[in-house]
């Protein structure tokens, strides 16, 4: 009894040094320190959004992927400037015909 004991106590003790070596030389695998909690790595200029500006967006993930609601920000944000970019269109076009046809006359 006393033998397996020692053999229980022995194999605790070169886990844990296995473990504290493994540690200390190759850390948490991290390469950027963890985000403040309730913080995001996502961002978006206030306007003029550029394709530069979509393709550097980040999502933090989580424990069963992305996090769902950086994810539907990004895509009503872009949904909004969308919007935004064909409304202005419309309205130049307009004004484009306008000036054309009084130019015409």
């Amino acid at each position: 009894m006393t033998t397996a004991l020692i053999y229980l106590l022995v194999m605790l003790l070169v886990a844990a040094v296995v473990f504290l070596v493994a540690a200390v030389v190759f850390g948490r695998g991290e390469e950027l320190a963890p985000l403040a909690p309730g913080s995001s790595p996502t961002r978006l200029p206030a306007q003029d959004i550029t394709g530069d500006d979509i393709r550097s967006v980040k999502f933090q993930l989580v424990l069963r992927g992305y996090k769902m609601a950086e994810v539907d920000w990004v895509l009503n944000r872009l949904g909004v400037e969308l919007d935004d970019l064909r409304a202005k269109v419309v309205e130049l076009e307009a004004e484009l015909a306008e000036r054309t046809r009084g130019a015409a006359r």
